[in-house]
């Protein structure tokens, strides 16, 4: 694994998000909503490239949770599964797609 997508330190904030510092000094700083997004499972992406599964009609539809990590497990060596409080936890943010991912003004030049 290229150093630009090994990470060297992974800080979890349940409330605010992950920050990663990889082993080539690059800092990426992940917020919830902007991680939740982008999730790569299957169905938020949609299977064979169909496009998102809608996600079922809220009953309460007046109140919805601040969204917030409820856990991050690591994946073998390559990858982090988060569990979300909206219930959601097939997603698989491999290394790799967390540093293409990075939102930071050197990463989107």
């Amino acid at each position: 694994m290229p150093a630009a997508s090994e990470p060297e330190r992974i800080s979890v904030s349940r409330a605010t998000g992950i920050q990663i510092v990889w082993k080539d000094g690059h800092t990426s700083q992940y917020e919830l909503q902007y991680l939740r997004d982008r999730c790569p499972c299957a169905t938020c992406r949609g299977a064979h490239e169909t496009g998102p599964t809608p996600p079922a009609p809220n009953p309460l539809a007046l109140f919805k949770p601040k969204l917030r990590i409820l856990d991050v497990e690591p994946v073998g060596a390559y990858a982090l599964r988060i569990r979300w409080n909206d219930g959601h936890s097939s997603g698989i943010y491999s290394y790799a797609y967390l540093r293409q991912i990075c939102s930071c003004a050197e990463c989107t030049r």
